[in-house]
């Protein structure tokens, strides 16, 4: 559906050059909700913004739907962004229109008629949740019922492709999850493709099934979220990922308070995660009886991804380290990744000092 083929923007500010995206390419498939994730700066708006050309790239190809929107005219590229949705953080509503009436604003042009028009704001209304607001005023409105606006507003056209540029950034989490879901169900009423921008990984758990993670400019890793929640290779991936599975607090809990952590050298912290089937196998009970093995389990979650049950356990492993890397092995071959996060001590009793 979406292919964006080693594509660059450069632009040129104060005398100097500044590359905003740098050779990247990706594939967004017909019925995808793909997030592209990374913190502020990482290139990921211009990105996107490329995808209707709002943003023309300095080299590459943008191909939507088997056609390079760089070889179109003027005319003909505003005929085929019709078919491109687009929603933002700050939801730019116009302040002096009814609900309705900023909806019905993306319909100027359309052919329709007055009567014609109001069927189709009033049938966007009702989709979104919004149908006793088209009076309102922005003004009137939360946070999350702009968005709606915006959501209706995006769909006038009956848009292929929805772009959400940090839609969700404004939004208190509750209200986020709502945004999400209704976002989660317009893709699968509507089969629209979605593309979600956001610097959290939150937003991407929840909703998306492949992203692609940016720094500087470049595409660091990607792939279908499964994967990427289980066996991520880029430290800024797995950054992203600890801080959404909230293991990153957990253990900085943890080493807060050592009354938690045994203290001898024949124990170490791992992080371990079971994907899929192996989740409800119970593989750790049997680490003891095979390889004398014990298993503090400290902190666990199961969590839904694309379907997918994942499982996060922090534990200490006790035991000989021969015994110890047994275990792991054990579990490895089990399609267990186990992450140790310290092979040293954990606590080291200060030496007693006598007094004479």
């Amino acid at each position: 559906m979406i292919h964006l083929k080693n594509i660059d923007v450069t632009f040129n500010s104060d005398n100097r050059v500044v590359q905003a995206v740098k050779d990247v390419s990706l594939t967004v498939e017909k019925g995808d909700i793909y997030g592209i994730v990374g913190y502020s700066g990482a290139g990921k708006s211009t990105l996107v913004r490329t995808i209707n050309v709002l943003q023309p790239p300095t080299s590459g190809e943008v191909i939507v739907d088997g056609i390079n929107f760089l070889t179109l005219n003027k005319k003909e590229l505003r005929a085929k962004r019709k078919k491109i949705g687009m929603i933002f953080q700050h939801f730019n509503l116009m302040r002096q229109r009814t609900v309705a009436s900023n909806v019905a604003y993306a319909l100027k042009g359309s052919g329709l008629s007055k009567q014609e028009v109001k069927a189709k704001v009033d049938e966007l209304l009702d989709l979104v949740g919004l149908a006793d607001k088209k009076e309102a005023y922005p003004s009137q409105l939360s946070g999350g019922q702009k968005q709606r606006v915006g959501i209706a507003r995006a769909l006038a056209n009956d848009p292929e492709i929805l772009l959400c540029d940090e839609a969700t950034s404004a939004l208190d989490p509750k209200t986020t999850q709502s945004i999400l879901a209704l976002l989660k169900e317009l893709n699968k009423k509507l089969s629209l493709t979605i593309v979600i921008i956001t610097h959290e990984m939150q937003v991407v758990k929840e909703i998306c099934n492949k992203v692609a993670v940016m720094e500087n400019g470049e595409v660091v890793e990607s792939g279908d979220i499964v994967s990427l929640f289980t066996a991520p290779k880029n430290p800024l991936t797995k950054e992203f990922i600890n801080t959404a599975t909230h293991i990153d607090q957990t253990l900085e809990k943890i080493f807060s308070h050592p009354s938690l952590l045994t203290r001898d050298s024949k124990t170490v912290l791992a992080n371990i995660t079971y994907v899929g089937e192996s989740t409800s196998t119970p593989l750790i009970a049997s680490l003891y009886a095979q390889f004398g093995v014990t298993t503090n389990i400290i902190y666990g979650n199961v969590e839904i991804l694309q379907q997918t049950p994942i499982g996060n356990l922090i534990v200490e492993l006790s035991g000989d380290l021969r015994q110890r890397e047994k275990a792991i092995a054990y579990l490895e071959a089990k399609e267990v990744t186990v992450d140790v996060l310290d092979v040293r001590p954990i606590y080291t009793a200060p030496e007693e000092v006598k007094i004479s």
